[in-house]
């Protein structure tokens, strides 16, 4: 007779997922005390060299730097906890004996997935609330060398921003609101892809709406005329917000955060697509603990006197690995624009969820 239930019974369930949640934990404890002592060997240096640091400096690098490893490497952690937790119930016959009693291969698994489900949940609560302003914190750091952090200005360099088919470079950008000032703006006037007219000014500022151009030289690509003006208007399409956007970077900023630079962002002309896979990615990336107990499950299986168990579960790990290493190439191809910002962010999930089901299939024929 089938049997149909999701769940095997409740005492196993739980006793599963509690051999998963405390082996998954003390791997990742291991994992960042580790990671964490190497790193800190690595930059201690770096940061006892700017004058006045001290102790203090080095544990606030460390509270900065764990939420990172901690968001990094638990994907890693539930991969190896899980391989233990299987190969441990295997070693000792309890996956004979639920076999025996009845209970399928997904049953065993179905406690590991939504025990992996929560972790998922927890962790990115965990990189919305913490990592990111942590990672934010840090690179601030240590752009200035561990040293004491400015006060945030609002000038920028070398700031391109797309109106139409028109690029406009301004190297330098300062001033916020409808006080925004540009120095060395140049225009590149296009239709259809085709350069018509390029205008030089050596500042630019919103007058009545308008951008207007001081100082200003306009070269005719089609005529090879030039000519000098005091003022040039390029009229009321380009807004000043589009020039003091800065570029966003999503490990440093939530998902509602990200969004809203996207959409700010596109509205100024500038590319977001690497922007839109880390947004998905914030989505797909903790979810992936839900695929490790389904790539672990080769693992499980198979009979530990046939001397094949730990060629199982170096297989389990492999898959596992290998999800991961198609995970950044996705990610690196979609910063490329070689992907689509969604297929770089769910491709490898989706194909590895497909890869996990059929081998779990197989064992269980």
């Amino acid at each position: 007779m089938i049997n149909l239930k999701f769940f095997p019974s409740r005492q196993i369930a739980l006793y599963v997922a509690r051999l998963f949640f405390t082996r998954s934990f003390a791997v990742l404890g291991g994992l960042v005390v580790i990671l964490m002592t190497l790193d800190l060997l690595g930059t201690s240096s770096q940061i006892l060299a700017h004058p006045g640091n001290g102790d203090a400096e080095l544990w606030r690098y460390v509270g900065l730097r764990v939420p990172q490893l901690i968001t990094r490497f638990l994907p890693f952690a539930v991969l190896l906890g899980t391989l233990i937790t299987l190969v441990g119930l295997n070693q000792h016959s309890e996956i004979i004996t639920m076999k025996a009693a009845g209970i399928s291969a997904h049953q065993i698994i179905a406690p590991l997935i939504i025990a992996g489900l929560l972790v998922a949940i927890v962790n990115f609560g965990f990189n919305e609330r913490v990592t990111t302003r942590a990672s934010a914190a840090l690179s601030a750091w240590e752009a200035v060398d561990y040293g004491a952090i400015p006060p945030a200005t609002r000038v920028h360099s070398n700031v391109w921003v797309q109106n139409g088919d028109d690029l406009i470079l301004a190297r330098r950008v300062s001033g916020g609101g409808g006080q925004v000032r540009l120095d060395g703006v140049t225009l590149y006037d296009r239709t259809g892809g085709t350069l018509h007219r390029i205008v030089d000014g050596r500042s630019g500022l919103w007058r009545g709406g308008e951008l207007v151009l001081g100082d200003a030289t306009e070269f005719l690509v089609d005529t090879g005329q030039q000519r000098h003006a005091d003022r040039i208007s390029l009229g009321r399409a380009i807004r000043p917000n589009e020039f003091t956007l800065a570029s966003a970077d999503p490990d440093e900023q939530d998902f509602p955060q990200l969004r809203q630079s996207i959409v700010a962002l596109e509205n100024a002309g500038r590319p977001t697509a690497s922007l839109r896979a880390g947004l998905w990615h914030k989505l797909s990336g903790p979810l992936s603990t839900v695929l490790m107990p389904l790539l672990a499950a080769v693992a499980a299986f198979g009979l530990a006197r046939s001397g094949q168990l730990f060629v199982r579960a170096v297989i389990g790990m492999a898959l596992g690995f290998a999800y991961f290493v198609a995970d950044n190439f996705a990610l690196a191809m979609g910063n490329f624009g070689a992907y689509p910002p969604f297929l770089a962010a769910w491709g490898p999930f989706l194909l590895f969820l497909l890869v996990g089901e059929t081998v779990l299939i197989r064992t269980e024929e």
